[in-house]
């Protein structure tokens, strides 16, 4: 079983979610671990090689994690966040992309 590393904010933003939305991303978020697919997911090439959005849907809304799960030892998770409009907002897709530039100079 991989590892998972919050990278910045990501942990206390996936901690924010409703219970019942933490609890179904954080069960797709052990299929990742154990080099399975989630459920309900779709890559984010936009962020970079390898990254990937981890979508769940509860009562309260649609809720999206961001991961990069393409090292062998680690999952990555970037960006936690609630979903308020049909496109990731530019903001959200700004910070992955910082957090996947850390990963990326290791």
């Amino acid at each position: 079983m991989r590892d998972v590393v919050f990278l910045g904010s990501a942990k206390a933003e996936l901690i924010a979610f409703p219970v019942t939305a933490r609890h179904m991303a954080g069960r797709q978020l052990m299929l990742v671990q154990l080099g399975r697919e989630p459920v309900d997911w779709k890559p984010m090439t936009t962020i970079g090689p390898g990254a990937a959005e981890i979508r769940v849907s509860d009562a309260t809304g649609a809720y999206r994690v961001i991961y990069v799960a393409k090292f062998k030892d680690t999952v990555f998770v970037l960006r936690c966040f609630k979903k308020t409009s049909q496109k990731t907002s530019r903001r959200d897709l700004d910070v992955a992309i910082a957090r996947y530039r850390l990963i990326a100079e290791q």
